[in-house]
């Protein structure tokens, strides 16, 4: 009982280092920190339309996809492979206005009753398979539903989660059947911040219809661009470090023309997929079956070659 609540004491000690840690990470560098948003502005990160709330910073649609087995026995552990392929030579515009890699993240939606499987249950190959990867559940309430990252995206395009699936027969809630299983994977930062605040890692627009009357260059804070309305007035506009100018003194430019290049090459996917918790008793069941028919078989064979038999003598004598 003692060594029970030591190692509870300590897990709940880890979590609190875990989040404090999270929330410097969040002051100091706000658009890596994209797992932590969604926990603390969202109770349920599904939405009812299906969509997962990650896109809602994220606004650039990219692929991803998973792998589970077709069918799982109850109370065992089995791999979900999460795929987020991007193209690793790719750079991305970090807060600073320079260039870095990108960050990958995920998160998985499980049925009720599943969830991240204890590690004295992992065997050797899942746990080098999951090394250095922190994956914690997103919620107190919600067990059933994984985050991870971010973490670096060149060593980390598949992500595996180990999970541990329910037994129908120590949970009343949970049945034999066919469950859905959603997922949602991001590589590199997003372009709103929960805010409502614009990134650095987005297109930057023109607000009017005018010309281009001067773009002064700050060495740490970028560009500043004037820009003459056709009633005189004139409108600035801020260009962040690191992104590119399309335009030059002098140029006309229109409502929403783009001053500056598409810096995102990020981007958030969704996908889902199901799988069957299978009764080990119908297994069972079914085996037998098979043998049954089986050995049927095999003596209505052998049957038929003595009526061969029996036919033969009758034909000779």
């Amino acid at each position: 009982m003692k060594k029970t609540n030591i190692k509870s004491y300590f897990k709940k000690i880890l979590l609190i280092i875990v989040g404090i840690i999270s929330l410097i990470n969040i002051e100091k560098n706000p658009a890596y920190s994209f797992p932590i948003y969604a926990q603390q502005g969202y109770e349920n990160p599904r939405e009812a339309t299906g969509r997962i709330v990650c896109a809602n910073c994220h606004l650039a649609q990219k692929s991803v996809s998973i792998e589970v087995p077709k069918s799982i026995l109850p109370n065992s552990v089995f791999e979900a492979k999460i795929s987020i392929p991007y193209n690793k030579e790719n750079k991305q515009i970090l807060g600073s206005g320079t260039e870095g890699g990108l960050n990958t993240g995920a998160i998985l939606i499980l049925p009720e009753g599943f969830k991240l499987a204890p590690k004295d249950l992992l065997n050797k190959e899942i746990k080098n398979k999951t090394k250095n990867i922190y994956i914690q559940p997103y919620s107190t309430s919600r067990e059933n539903i994984l985050v991870v990252g971010p973490v670096p995206g060149s060593n980390n395009q598949e992500i595996i989660f180990p999970i541990l699936s329910p037994d129908p027969s120590k949970e009343k809630n949970i049945f034999f059947l066919k469950y859905p299983i959603y997922i949602g994977g991001n590589r590199g930062r997003g372009q709103i911040y929960p805010t409502g605040e614009k990134s650095n890692n987005n297109v930057i627009t023109s607000n009017i219809n005018g010309k281009v009357t001067n773009i002064k260059a700050n060495t740490k804070e970028g560009f500043s661009v004037s820009i003459e309305a056709n009633n005189g007035n004139i409108i600035t506009e801020e260009i962040p470090k690191g992104l590119k100018l399309l335009i030059q003194e002098g140029d006309t430019v229109s409502s929403n023309q783009n001053l500056t290049n598409d810096p995102n090459i990020g981007g958030f996917g969704q996908d889902e997929t199901e799988i069957v918790l299978q009764n080990p008793t119908r297994i069972k069941s079914m085996i037998i079956f098979f043998i049954g028919i089986t050995i049927a078989q095999i003596f209505f064979v052998l049957k038929k070659k003595q009526w061969e038999k029996v036919q033969a003598a009758e034909m000779n004598f």
